[in-house]
């Protein structure tokens, strides 16, 4: 299965859905709610009462099973791991789906600078979050991709695209719904959020951005979402110590060590919920300063929660306070 940012994530959530907690979600009379199981974590649609579910959490959930059989590391017979496998600088075919999510890491690694860099596989694997072995990673400069094919540069590079395809998933699951007409829905999986249209009382879809006080029922902010996702990343879902010095589970490319930059957590709303995912990890590992410079530079909606001595205070760019409601 694929682990979104290395997480595990084990049902837990960065953002639930229009603030209520996803153990306590239930239909109304305007809505139907469906879900299951996906990359290690749940998955949920919020429908219109009068759409028939079934066929679409069929839908759903071979799109599910799609992305993770292509692009789960943790499956020795995924087409990832047959790439990664392959030690040599040979040109390699690759299907339509792994080179659409392959073609966005390396456009976000560039975007980045490399804070998100899809060869990080070895150093995740090294601090016990990921299958991936290995002695470094080889930078994303080392995958070269085009027309559909991947070469790498160095035989013993490899691909963990475990912080971008879960976000791809959620967009192929709301184009299972376009196509059928569907225009008023919000979808999750792992606690990355995508919404179009409005609920069916009319207001506009809500969803909770998760405190980092402890207290799980508490919301940093509430944003209103309309063709956007969302996508959160934090150090509070998975880590570890050793030798009395705890770590995180996200890996800056360049120190080659867990993050320690005081970012508790990163929000980034996008057009596709594949940038966001990625954007939020690459955020994290810049930091709030040069994170900050580059959302505004490019327009992006972004905010930083970080921790200082005195508590938690917030950073955003000026696309992301648009879209607070509270």
């Amino acid at each position: 299965m694929i682990l979104s940012r290395r997480s595990l994530m084990l049902g837990a959530s960065s953002t639930l859905l229009s603030g209520v907690l996803p153990s306590l979600a239930t239909e109304t009379k305007e809505t139907k709610i469906i879900g299951g199981l996906a990359f290690g974590s749940w998955w949920r649609a919020v429908l219109p009462f009068q759409i028939d579910a079934l066929e679409i959490k069929i839908a759903i959930e071979a799109v599910i099973a799609s992305v993770d059989n292509a692009m789960s590391p943790f499956k020795n017979t995924s087409e990832i791991s047959r790439l990664n496998g392959a030690i040599d600088t040979d040109w390699h075919p690759i299907s339509l789906e792994t080179g659409i999510v392959i073609y966005e890491s390396l456009r976000i690694a560039r975007l980045t600078n490399g804070a998100f860099d899809p060869t990080v596989g070895p150093l995740v694997g090294r601090f016990g979050f990921g299958p991936i072995t290995g002695s470094s990673i080889t930078g994303y400069q080392s995958i070269q991709f085009r027309e559909n094919k991947l070469r790498k540069t160095i035989p013993q590079a490899s691909l963990d695209l475990c912080g971008i395809a879960k976000g791809y998933a959620l967009d192929r699951m709301a184009d299972i719904l376009s196509a059928r007409n569907v225009t008023s829905y919000l979808l999750e999986a792992g606690g990355e959020v995508l919404a179009r249209g409005h609920h069916p009382q009319g207001r506009q879809w809500q969803v909770g951005i998760q405190s980092i006080s402890g207290d799980p029922s508490a919301f940093q902010r509430i944003v209103k979402l309309d063709g956007v996702a969302l996508a959160t990343s934090g150090d509070a879902v998975n880590g570890g110590k050793e030798g009395g010095i705890s770590f995180n589970h996200i890996i800056d490319p360049q120190t080659e060590l867990p993050l320690s930059n005081g970012v508790a957590s990163v929000s980034v709303i996008c057009e596709t919920a594949m940038q966001a995912d990625a954007l939020a990890t690459a955020f994290m590992v810049m930091g709030s300063k040069t994170g900050l410079a580059l959302a505004e530079q490019e327009g992006i909606a972004v905010l930083f929660l970080i921790r200082e001595p005195s508590g938690i205070s917030e950073i955003m760019s000026n696309q992301f306070s648009r879209y607070i409601v509270i």
